[in-house]
């Protein structure tokens, strides 16, 4: 890769401004001041520092956001704040993107990230990558729903939904569940209950794959993957 390419893509500035640095002797490989922009790099053996800070080179990102209400799941919007808008400058710079949506007014997990190939991998029917949720549910919820959601509910534009398993936490006026499904169709959790006389009024993802929300992790916040949470997410994406 060209240094300009690899310090522009790291975030040090447009080629023009990586230029300058370089021209100024700002720039270091393997210890060696460096004014050649077009100089190709081995970002597996060589060592590039500007102004002595190294610069670790990722071509990924991998991100856990709790989203929060009110945040639309999308790169940009004229309207609305999306959660590329929650990022600092430094995670915008890598152009992440959130790998399936959660509605305006439903908060937990979400990935983003700028890696194509995963996103497509996990969002594939093929995968029936399984997405858990909790929901707070108008209407007492019954054995009959959690039976009705094992066989697939049908919908309003009469498409039948795979297996979904249900788990009753709570059943009152106001039901507690978890919800655990495979597809992802528009507003498929709560068009699902309504499907069985209910309506969802809170919904939160929990889990998607092998990773589950940060409980530690504030809402509105995110963080990178750990390396093994990486790990499993590749490892699903590749079988």
């Amino acid at each position: 890769m060209r240094l300009d390419k690899l310090l522009a893509n790291m975030g040090f500035g447009s080629r023009k401004e990586v230029k300058q640095l370089l021209k100024k002797g700002a720039v270091r490989v393997n210890a060696e001041a460096v004014k050649d922009a077009a100089l190709h790099i081995d970002t597996e053996r060589d060592e590039v520092t500007i102004l002595g800070e190294r610069v670790v080179y990722k071509e990924f990102i991998y991100l856990m956001m709790h989203k929060p209400q009110g945040v639309l799941s999308a790169t940009e919007d004229n309207r609305d704040r999306t959660v590329i808008d929650l990022l600092d400058a430094d995670s915008q710079h890598f152009e992440p993107f959130p790998v399936g949506r959660l509605d305006k007014d439903t908060e937990g997990f979400l990935l983003l990230t700028n890696d194509g190939k995963l996103a497509h991998n996990l969002l594939s029917p093929k995968k029936g990558v399984p997405k858990t949720y909790y929901a707070h549910v108008e209407g007492i919820v019954t054995e009959e729903d959690v039976e009705r959601f094992a066989e697939g509910v049908i919908l309003d534009d009469a498409y039948l939904t795979k297996p979904g398993k249900l788990r009753i936490l709570k059943s009152a006026d106001v039901s507690e569940i978890e919800l655990t499904i495979t597809e992802g169709k528009f507003h498929q959790v709560k068009r699902m209950f309504v499907a069985v006389g209910k309506q969802v009024v809170y919904l939160k993802r929990l889990s998607m794959g092998p990773l589950s929300l940060d409980e530690n992790l504030p809402l509105g916040s995110y963080r990178e993957l750990t390396e093994e949470e990486l790990n499993l997410l590749l490892q699903l994406s590749n079988n």
